[in-house]
């Protein structure tokens, strides 16, 4: 389904965050591979973690939900042998089961998103699975990708952390169960290192014992560890939430957003320190942030590494603002559900903004006087770029209609009814 989003001028009121996806998809698996039950409140609803859900289902846990919390009882170093895995298009899904699918004699993850995940390149993890004795059948990189393993073995173990932070989370979770003690070197760069961060924390509180280096390049991992059964609470997902404060950034606004906490290790956290340097009213105390937006916002330079997830969101507010902006540090954007810069970068334009990109840098030339809009865009089926390009519709002279819109179900499946309950004039159409 496509979103028509017509100019709206004024947001207006209270909303909940919505649960971060990253905690969720952690949380599930981590409770899958402990022995017991373990219990997860507020969870994110979300393409990824359904299909978490599925993939863990298919394992052999058992999964119970309501509204308001999963319960799951794991299979700890045990999975069930299954020949499928379908991951969907969730790509952390993906390289995580990749790494505890090693403890399997043999599985196959199928590719049912080929013009999205299955475009995106796994090399630097099925080169480390295979020297840690994994075998690994798969297309140049890419989904299908069949894993025959049973014993991976632990000891020196070597990644590229340079393409995604993934990779290495994935070994995170996996080490723990071998045989092995394991120490973890990661090669050249880490990208996303604040997301690690949050693989870490949520390990430790699954009683797991890793010892990182400050740079967090360098890791000591324990083997023969147990997973424990625990009750996890997900807390508010900075991401989705970046795309609702932009909003707010951009027009006349009064929004309240609850349940996002200031010590989150989220770094996208830190989009609310960017909406601060473009000089955006607003306050964040006691998990709530609150936006009296005026429509001015002032350029400003932002390294775009520490909050990956939300610098779509910040370049779409840019658009409107006075000045240059420029993000810099953000090439792993380009290896997601699309190329982020090149791909979205074209759609801007297509709006009327102003931009160019280098290997590694999106530069936008703001206007604040507005864009013309009038034209249909091409989200590259990633949601990501479905709620960047809503905020632009909000400011644009003419509507916007953006195609397969229901893509933002990924990560964030009630963003447009947030939107309209803010006021956002947003409407479904054929």
């Amino acid at each position: 389904m496509d979103m028509i989003v017509t100019p709206t001028g004024r947001l207006q009121g209270e909303i909940q965050a919505l649960s971060s996806k990253n905690y969720t998809t952690r949380y599930l698996l981590v409770a899958a591979l402990a022995e017991g039950t373990s219990t997860i409140l507020f969870p994110a609803h979300s393409e990824d973690g359904e299909a978490m859900r599925r993939c863990i289902r298919d394992l052999g846990a058992v999964v119970e939900e309501d509204d308001e919390k999963i319960v799951i009882t794991g299979f700890g170093r045990n999975p069930r042998h299954v020949k499928e895995l379908d991951v969907g298009n969730a790509g952390a899904v993906l390289r995580f089961l990749m790494a505890i699918a090693g403890l399997l004699p043999e599985v196959t993850f199928v590719n049912k998103y080929p013009q999205s995940l299955g475009k995106r390149p796994h090399d630097d993890l099925i080169t480390t699975l295979q020297a840690m004795g994994v075998e690994v059948e798969h297309e140049n990189g890419r989904l299908p990708i069949t894993i025959r393993g049973g014993s991976p073995r632990g000891g020196k173990i070597q990644v590229s952390g340079s393409i995604s932070s993934q990779f290495l989370s994935a070994l995170l979770f996996l080490t723990p169960l071998l045989d092995e003690d394991s120490e973890i070197e990661v090669l050249h760069d880490l990208k996303s290192k604040v997301v690690i961060g949050q693989t870490l924390e949520v390990l430790a509180q699954a009683g797991i014992v890793i010892e990182a280096s400050d740079d967090l390049m360098h890791y000591k991992v324990p083997g023969r560890q147990q997973y424990r059964a625990q009750t996890y609470s997900v807390q508010g997902d900075y991401p989705g939430s970046a795309a609702i404060l932009a909003a707010a950034a951009v027009t006349e606004s009064d929004v309240v957003v609850h349940r996002l906490l200031e010590n989150s290790k989220q770094g996208e956290r830190a989009v609310v320190d960017v909406l601060r340097a473009m000089n955006v009213p607003l306050t964040h105390e006691n998990g709530i942030v609150h936006v009296k937006g005026n429509g001015k916002l002032t350029a400003g330079e932002f390294d775009g590494d520490e909050f990956t997830d939300g610098v779509l969101a910040m370049v779409a507010a840019s658009v409107f603002a006075e000045g240059t902006s420029r993000f810099y540090n953000v090439e792993n954007l380009r290896y997601k559900e699309c190329d982020r810069i090149t791909d979205y970068l074209t759609e801007l334009r297509k709006a009327g903004a102003n931009v160019e990109e280098k290997k590694d840098e999106i530069i936008v030339h703001g206007r604040p006087e507005g864009v013309e809009g009038g034209v249909e865009i091409n989200a590259h089926i990633d949601h990501r770029v479905i709620m960047a390009l809503t905020i632009v519709g909000l400011r644009s002279k003419q509507p916007i209609r953006i195609r397969d819109a229901h893509h933002v179900a990924k990560s964030y499946p009630h963003y447009f009814d947030h939107l309209k309950a803010l006021g956002a004039q947003v409407e479904w159409v054929q």
